[in-house]
Formats: structure tokens, sequence, C-alpha cells
């Protein structure tokens, strides 16, 4: 907080945070997502999120409702010999090995039933 602006009309702070090169905007969305490293999940729903630009440079505050999710991450090599495995296409593959949380034996099973 800047000294001495308790109180400030906020037509006026954006007035002075204008002059000074910094700008505001409120963006309308619905839901942020970060995708973490690990894999893992970070959503945002309903957030509240403000642009700030400042010398060029862009930045964002977000505010709301937040939970993590950790996302299964299935090897390319197992996608393909569930898909060969049980003859089904890479994608029907793929659904079966998150159904089964990347169990190979248990997916071409549930595939070929």
């Amino acid at each position: 907080m800047i000294p001495g602006m308790n109180g400030i009309d906020p037509r006026r702070m954006n007035a002075l945070m204008k002059q000074m090169g910094i700008e505001n905007n409120e963006i309308d969305a619905s839901k942020v997502i970060i995708e973490l490293k690990d894999g893992s999940v970070i959503e945002v729903i309903d957030p509240s999120v403000t642009e700030i630009v400042m010398q060029g440079n862009r930045s964002f505050q977000v505010a709301g409702n937040v939970t993590t999710k950790e996302v299964l991450s299935i090897p390319q090599e197992d996608i393909d010999m569930v898909s060969e495995s049980a003859n089904v296409s890479k994608e029907k593959a793929k659904d079966a090995l998150e159904e089964t949380k990347g169990d190979i034996a248990e997916a071409i099973s549930k595939l070929s039933e």
C-alpha cells in the first residue's frame, strides 16, 4: 500500500497508477489452470483475475476457489503397447490406461472384453 493513500477514491487511485505507467485490467475469466512441472494441475474456479501492465511487462493477480489435481502421465510406449495388444486406437488405449491408473495388463484386459 502506498503511504498516505488510505481511504483514497478508487478512481483517483487508478488515475495515479496510470500517471505512473501502471495499467490494471479486469479479465472476465471462468477458470484459470496452472500446469506444474511435476504434472499436477492447480485450478482456480470462478477467479477474480487482474492483469497489471507496468513498463511493458504483464503480470496477473488471481484469486478464487483453488483445487489441486494430480495428473497421470502415461508414457507413449505404454499407449502403443496397449493399442497393439488390444487392437484398438491409440486414443482408446490412452483412455483405458488413464481409467486403470497406468496398469497395462488391466487396460488390455478391459479393452479385450
